[in-house]
């Protein structure tokens, strides 16, 4: 991957900059000059010290603050990669993922987790304003981009407003687009958090233990009815939200 090294050499070969620098400038001309492409695997840790000749830390610092410059991002597990732009969630539209990561020019896949029906238990009929015990639709979803997991949707329905829900092939659609299919919402209510990822949720979108989620969590009626509940979490450096509210609109509530 990597033929020679960069300039950043005085003529007696000895570097005019720190060792973490000249990586970082290496990756960056690669990056905008177009030779790694977005979503590109990245030279390793250990091929950068053997390219550069430095300490494990020093390629770790590079590969860290580029990271946090939005330059990489490092999969849990699989390597690190050229970043794409920030995929942007909306807060107002009820916008179909699938939809939004195929207008990006990437490939939308889904693995799924659960699919099926459960009896109520306090919170889930407190969410749904249904009756402990009452039977409801439960899904959780991993949602992935080109391969990386972006999202886990964790999605509770009315089954009394979207009856035949868990017939969908959601390898083929959106639980979105189904249940828009049904009806279009009147009233949507939000709550955005940033929260810490346990074990599981580390696992299924191949993160750190110690990197943090968005979470999003959001309800949505149809003539005063709760039509679903979900909880959408997103690795941190992966994805942010964003929303745009005309003057009369009352914004979101922003919770301490």
């Amino acid at each position: 991957m990597m033929s020679a090294k960069p300039t950043g050499f005085n003529d007696t070969g000895v570097s005019t900059e720190p060792a973490y620098q000249r990586i970082k400038r290496f990756i960056v001309e690669q990056i905008d000059t177009g030779i790694w492409a977005s979503g590109q695997r990245t030279p390793s840790e250990n091929e950068l010290v053997r390219t550069f000749g430095v300490s494990r830390m020093t390629a770790n610092r590079a590969l860290r603050e580029l990271t946090q410059q939005g330059r990489l991002m490092r999969v849990h597990g699989v390597g690190t990669f050229v970043a794409q732009p920030k995929e942007h969630a909306s807060l107002i539209e009820l916008r179909d993922i699938a939809e939004e990561i195929v207008a990006a020019g990437s490939v939308h896949s889904v693995r799924i987790i659960n699919q099926c029906v459960i009896a109520a238990d306090e919170s889930v009929a407190g969410l749904l304003d249904l009756g402990i015990d009452t039977s409801v639709f439960h899904i959780t979803l991993v949602h992935h981009r080109d391969q990386i997991p972006i999202q886990i949707e964790d999605r509770y329905v009315n089954p009394l407003i979207a009856p035949d829900f868990l017939s969908t092939d959601f390898h083929r659609s959106t639980p979105t687009r189904a249940l828009l299919s049904v009806c279009a919402p009147d009233h949507v209510e939000h709550v955005v958090q940033a929260v810490r990822s346990d074990e599981a949720t580390c696992a299924r979108l191949q993160m750190a233990t110690d990197e943090p989620c968005l979470c999003l969590r959001r309800r949505t009626w149809w003539q005063g009815k709760v039509v679903t509940a979900v909880k959408l979490l997103y690795p941190g450096d992966r994805y942010d939200l964003a929303a745009r509210y005309s003057a009369h609109q009352q914004a979101f509530k922003i919770h301490s």
